[in-house]
């Protein structure tokens, strides 16, 4: 029954990756956006083929390697004649699959599928046969791997991993199946890739790498009366796969039919310049008659278009040529005088005749009067048309602009918020501040970049200051879809339930523009991360009683937020760099846009799992079930920050001592602990502090959560050193440190979804890559 309560609450997790519901692989389409010879028009170079067997291979792309076919060597394609038919490469060696299609914007590759199968033996025994797969296009910087890919697993309790790598990020996917029932592996009739036997996951962009690996949830597979089964995972197209089933569960050809039939799409562009950085240079490759598309990818790029009306090479001298729309009657629908123009065409009756020139005979001869009326009649007409018309102008301006403020209010998640406030018991909508989008431009004068305080996954956050002098930290989000727009939602809410001298105080909201808009008070002097590790700047160190009230404050916040608030909240992302410190080194806990409210009643939240690794709680790891005493692992890891100076996670370290909480339990179990510890917080405090205070972090850093201690506790705990530093120590509440406040530079985000793991005591897979074991290992139990 567990086990059914887990697959059902994983489906839903995935449900936002299931394809279409259609039992059939669908080949490659003849409807694909193909870059065809138009005429005469040169579609590659003088002397240069422009196909490879039934390839078309437009330029930029040039067949030959160091041909000069192409406009440079990473669209140099290789051409195996000795195939039949000829196909299509990137290389000679011809590891990267054949290449089926290229547009003005993709390429489509054949697919690779890795397989782990099971045979069952009479007597008893199962044999594994594994195989995993790569694509690894690192070193051409004009491809990277599409996002209409997605990442598909085929099996019956399987689960498969993705590790996926960009230039600047290395990330890790992956998804379960499970079968319903002991039979449905043979019978099953569901064609939704939605867990059931198949499920999907979506793929970031700029990846240009990675790797496929595949295990079992259990150590014995289940074969029932199968002598083989097989798992598969493979990245490929979304539309063209159609999910079939118990015949692809059953069909030991499938890979096959994915590799023939559905393809791996990439997507290119030229180099790693902006159109406005590249027309600055001598190699922009647009040519006359064509517009230039800058890429969406991080590392940049453009492409080439021709404009509307034209055709040919945007990337070939002379450029694109106009279409003569008069010589093709199914180009133009003139029944008069069709008049061809650039990049369009015209239609006129005759001279003489008058009438509907789009419609047979539409066109007929003036009579003389009629036409002298019609000219004293326009003469009249036209100057009140005009007056009228402008009048008319600025009514439907403002209207459409007062139209589009309720869109935005509405598509922000205004409703949204006003439901969920009343029934969360929040303060409700009227009573907060609504600001208007014109004083907020202004505040920041009109969002400049030198406003900007920092950016992060969840948006970009601009000082501002209001008409009453007042500085704010206004929060803007970088994309409008459903999930960024419930994150600020849910921000919002969890705001309104706080009132507390260490949160960071939420002043008010805008909902009346395309993306939404968060106003908070304005904390001065960075975050509690920044202090402890980026002090490169002259910043001067946290002296030890800084340190504690610091951690006192933080953590009496952290309280009050789970037992005094309106509705108990549970944070779900502490962290140093979520804690922000003023001018006067007061704490204030930040970032609740992943936080979750508690219903009344309950103690837990079962939910995707989510957090920041290093910080993250290995319990609510392994189990998606979120307590407060998740919030306490976390906080101990800032503690321990606090006491070491040391990061949560540093892969430089040796692999017992990579993570530091691993790390700070085996050293004070070891009574080693002040070896670890930052030499001036040694110095500073006594003995019988940092005993105390270590083993209070060990408590928080228990991997039981029940046998944590609540935050409650953890406050009277360092209240009570406080207290103590002030009759053992000559520190004082005043010996603060001394510097310039700072604005605040927000840490990039780390926040993601990580899929669950069953628990057990090996992977079961060890293709699984050595730093998802190092991670998982560090989280699963500190030894």
């Amino acid at each position: 029954m567990k086990l059914l309560v887990l697959t059902f609450e994983i489906l839903v997790m995935l449900s936002f990756t299931t394809s279409e519901t259609n039992p059939s692989l669908t080949p490659i389409s003849e409807t694909y956006n193909l870059i065809n010879a138009t005429g005469n028009l040169p579609m590659a170079k003088p002397g240069c083929n422009t196909s490879c067997g039934d390839l078309i291979v437009p330029y930029p792309f040039g067949v030959g390697l160091n041909s000069k076919c192409s406009i440079d060597n990473d669209f140099a394609i290789y051409c195996n004649t000795s195939s039949k038919p000829h196909k299509a490469f990137f290389t000679e060696d011809s590891q990267y699959g054949w290449i089926k299609q290229i547009s003005d914007s993709t390429i489509r590759i054949s697919n690779l599928v890795a397989r782990r199968c099971y045979s069952h033996y009479p007597n008893g025994s199962i044999k594994i046969s594994n195989s995993w797969m790569y694509n690894n296009f690192s070193a051409w910087p004009s491809y990277t791997f599409s996002q209409v890919n997605r990442f598909t697993v085929i099996g019956c309790n399987d689960y498969a991993w993705l590790t996926l790598r960009s230039k600047s990020k290395q990330v890790f996917t992956g998804c379960m199946v499970f079968c319903s029932n002991a039979s449905s592996e043979n019978t099953s009739s569901d064609h939704e890739c939605s867990g059931n036997g198949c499920c999907q996951s979506s793929i970031p962009r700029d990846i240009s790498y990675y790797r496929t690996s595949i295990g079992n949830l259990s150590q014995v597979p289940k074969m029932n009366d199968l002598s083989v089964r097989c798992a598969y995972a493979f990245v490929g197209e979304q539309n063209t796969f159609k999910y079939n089933g118990s015949t692809d569960l059953s069909d030991f050809s499938f890979h096959e039919k994915v590799e023939n039939n559905v393809p791996l799409v990439l997507d290119w562009a030229i180099g790693n310049l902006s159109c406005a950085e590249a027309k600055a240079t001598d190699g922009y490759a647009c040519q006359s008659n064509s517009i230039c598309v800058d890429s969406t990818r991080e590392s940049g790029g453009y492409r080439c278009q021709c404009i509307q009306g034209y055709q040919g090479s945007p990337y070939l001298s002379p450029g694109c040529q106009d279409i003569n729309e008069c010589e093709d009657p199914a180009k133009h629908s003139c029944y008069g005088i069709c008049v061809n123009t650039p990049g369009n065409f015209t239609c006129k009756c005759e001279k003489g005749f008058s009438g509907n020139f789009m419609v047979p005979n539409g066109c007929q001869r003036k009579p003389f009067r009629q036409t002298l009326l019609f000219k004293l009649g326009l003469g009249l007409a036209l100057p009140t048309i005009v007056i009228m018309l402008l009048m008319l102008f600025f009514i439907a301006k403002r209207r459409k602009i007062e139209n589009l403020r309720h869109k935005y209010y509405e598509q922000n998640g205004g409703a949204l918020l006003k439901d969920k406030l009343k029934t969360k018991g929040g303060v409700g909508v009227s009573s907060m501040n609504i600001f208007r989008f014109e004083e907020l431009k202004k505040a920041t004068e009109n969002f400049s970049e030198t406003k900007v305080l920092g950016k992060g996954g969840n948006g970009t956050v601009y000082k501002g200051t209001l008409i009453d002098k007042r500085f704010v930290a206004i929060k803007k989000s970088q994309r409008v879809d459903q999930g960024q727009r419930e994150d600020f939602i849910n921000e919002m809410v969890i705001l309104t339930q706080i009132n507390h001298t260490n949160v960071v105080q939420l002043l008010g909201f805008c909902l009346e523009t395309d993306v939404p808009l968060l106003v908070y008070e304005f904390i001065s002097n960075n975050t509690l991360h920044h202090h402890i590790h980026n002090r490169k700047n002259g910043i001067e160190r946290l002296s030890w009683y800084t340190r504690l009230r610091i951690a006192h404050e933080s953590a009496g916040a952290l309280a009050y937020l789970h037992t005094d608030a309106r509705m108990s909240i549970i944070h779900r992302d502490v962290k140093s760099s979520n804690i922000l410190l003023n001018e006067n080194y007061t704490a204030k806990i930040a970032d609740f846009g992943a936080s979750r409210l508690v219903p009344l009643g309950h103690d837990e939240v079962v939910t995707l799992v989510q957090g920041t690794v290093g910080y993250l709680d290995p319990e609510y790891f392994h189990t998606g079930q979120l307590t407060d005493r998740s919030d306490v692992y976390s906080f101990g890891v800032v503690l321990a920050e606090l006491l070491t100076g040391q990061q949560p996670l540093n892969m430089e370290r040796c692999p017992e001592e990579r993570n530091l909480a691993t790390y700070f339990l085996k050293a004070t179990k070891e009574n080693n602990f002040l070896d670890i510890l930052e030499q001036g917080v040694v110095k500073e405090a006594t003995y019988e502090q940092l005993k105390a205070i270590s083993n209070l972090v060990c408590r928080c850093l228990n991997q039981v959560g029940g046998n944590r201690p609540s935050m409650k506790e953890v406050t009277m705990e360092l209240d009570t050193l406080r207290k103590l530093g002030k009759c053992t120590n000559s520190l004082s509440e005043g010996n603060y440190n001394e510097t310039t406040s700072l604005m605040i530079e927000m840490e990039p985000t780390d926040l993601y979804s990580i899929p669950l793991i069953p628990m057990s005591n090996t992977f079961g897979d060890t293709s699984i890559t050595s730093e998802m074991q190092d991670m998982m290992l560090s989280l699963q139990s500190a030894r």
